[in-house]
């Protein structure tokens, strides 16, 4: 098949070198330069965007991000680039668009329980906008449309937490966090071509919610650092599980985040 990729981050990269293992044709786009040479990349515009001149495009995957998480950004990069990509992609015989959007399209925000049945609730201007876009893909594409909500990626660095551990003396409450390492979301992501009947969405998590106060004192055990006090038992967040993503078959290869984070603190 011929994949496009429009937006070619660290996530893309991973999924594109998988899929062109597996003998698909890859071309890429984004707003620089690359070099990887198992892929035909175009640098263009998303809401300018032009695909004329290349071959049948057979899939697509979709995975923008913001520069700046403001509700203009959010704006900007997701909603206002969907008409321009829905209107290069019509003369191509596109069987699925598989479009990353977030689970911050999910309400609840009291520590409950999230999964792929759950009902959207956005419960800010930012999760509106990704709900929006997920919405226009669906109603373009149809039953050709696969969103992907991913919670908490990490997997490359640790400097967030690091600073986090350093800086944060007490913390207000419970707060749930989820996450899916980029190597589990990505094989998922390039899994998605052989599901036969894929479903409209899937949540891509590791399906073990930690406390953020936890995660943070973790690092400040690994760093000899004094630890932070939490000041309430009350809980916020949301304690999030893939349902359907099981469901395929797939098995994550990170369910530990605190092993993962171990090895990325040896490197930096």
């Amino acid at each position: 098949m011929h994949i496009l990729f429009i937006g070619y981050g660290k996530t893309s990269t991973r999924v594109a070198k998988q899929l062109f293992q597996q003998g698909h044709q890859i071309t890429t786009i984004s707003q620089s330069p690359k070099t990887d040479a198992y892929a035909t990349h175009l640098i263009q515009d998303v809401h300018q965007l032009d695909l004329t001149h290349l071959p049948p495009i057979d899939w697509v995957y979709v995975l923008l991000s913001p520069s700046q998480s403001t509700v203009q950004g959010y704006q900007q990069t997701y909603v206002d680039s969907v008409q321009p990509i829905v209107n290069a992609l019509k003369q191509h015989p596109v069987q699925s668009i598989v479009v990353v959007s977030s689970t911050r399209v999910y309400g609840g925000n009291v520590g409950g329980y999230i999964d792929d049945e759950s009902v959207l609730r956005p419960v800010d201007e930012q999760g509106r906008l990704l709900w929006k876009m997920e919405q226009l893909y669906q109603q373009a594409f149809a039953e050709r449309c696969i969103i992907i909500r991913p919670a908490g990626i990490y997997g490359t660095s640790v400097a967030r937490m690091i600073k986090l551990a350093e800086t944060t003396q007490s913390y207000p409450q419970i707060h749930w966090s989820n996450r899916i390492h980029i190597d589990d979301l990505t094989r998922f992501l390039a899994q998605l071509i052989h599901v036969e009947h894929p479903e409209k969405s899937y949540i891509v998590t590791n399906n073990q919610p930690v406390p953020l106060h936890e995660v943070i004192q973790w690092f400040q055990w690994q760093l000899d650092l004094p630890k932070l006090v939490l000041q309430s038992q009350k809980e916020s967040g949301k304690r999030i599980y893939a349902t359907r993503m099981l469901e395929t078959g797939f098995q994550l290869e990170h369910e530990d985040c605190f092993g993962d984070y171990a090895e990325l603190l040896k490197v930096e």
